[in-house]
């Protein structure tokens, strides 16, 4: 299967608050986080009324991991 590249318009791109000079794609911070909620809710066996704990806890963990990785 080929890989399209595809370019986001200025406007779906932010800039990091704790790196003003990195970019960040959001259409693929938010699949990184509905990745992550995905398997929470998986793990919890999909019981029906935890979507945004899921998610929020999911955006929490993605931010730690990030900011640990730029600790180092």
């Amino acid at each position: 299967m080929n890989r399209v590249e595809m370019h986001t318009p200025p406007q779906d791109t932010i800039l990091s608050p704790t790196a003003p000079s990195t970019p960040i794609n959001l259409p693929d911070c938010y699949t990184k986080i509905a990745e992550v909620a995905f398997y929470k809710a998986e793990k919890r066996g999909f019981e029906p009324g935890h979507e945004i704990d899921d998610w929020i806890e999911a955006e929490q963990e993605l931010q730690e991991m990030v900011t640990k990785n730029k600790s180092h």
